[in-house]
């Protein structure tokens, strides 16, 4: 019991001592390459404070395409739209954001995708069981509209999360990376 103690004493105290040594960097401003800030012509604009879409080495990270990146403010879905359309809408974004990248879906490495249920006063928020049956019947349409963006057998490797909350009022998000197939002519077609 004395051993697990002081186990935990030295790895709180390592974390901590991270934690506060990594801070700065974790925290600080930093520029891309060339010195441009992102949103200037030919960079990245992130759609989310801190978020942003890069190419590095031929390889395009990108991170919170939700059901409603790259539709206007008045076209939105809402949390208590049907699970379904925010599928549609997200798999549709990101579609739209790595093609505008050089990639293709099939050249998708690993995706990592976040759901969560509506957090809304007019759907009551499950509870025990029934909270582990909507996350699994979300799975189940996702599974079923997800299959049909890339060609048989060529769907990235994927993990799946369900979550508490997503910003910006979608019940679906995905970060993934994907291989630079036919690079854009330009900086300012990234």
């Amino acid at each position: 019991m004395e051993i697990n103690t002081r186990r935990n004493f030295f790895g709180k105290i390592a974390a901590l001592a991270a934690l506060v040594n990594g801070a700065p960097k974790l925290f600080a401003q930093q520029t891309p390459p060339g010195g441009a800030p992102l949103g200037a012509p030919g960079r990245d604009t992130p759609r989310r404070s801190g978020a942003s879409n890069h190419t590095h080495n031929g390889i395009y990270y990108f991170s919170g395409t939700g059901s409603n990146d790259g539709y206007p403010k008045d076209d939105h879905v809402l949390v208590t739209d049907p699970f379904e359309k925010h599928v549609t809408r997200t798999m549709d974004a990101l579609k739209k954001s790595v093609e505008g990248a050089g990639c293709t879906m099939d050249s998708i490495l690993h995706l990592e995708v976040f759901l969560c249920l509506p957090l809304a006063d007019s759907a009551p928020t499950p509870a025990g069981k029934a909270r582990f049956d909507a996350h699994k019947a979300q799975y189940d349409a996702l599974n079923k509209i997800y299959g049909t963006y890339f060609s048989p057998g060529k769907a990235p490797s994927r993990a799946c999360m369900a979550v508490q909350w997503i910003p910006g009022d979608s019940l679906l998000e995905i970060v993934g990376s994907a291989l630079v197939v036919t690079p854009p002519t330009s900086l300012a077609d990234q």
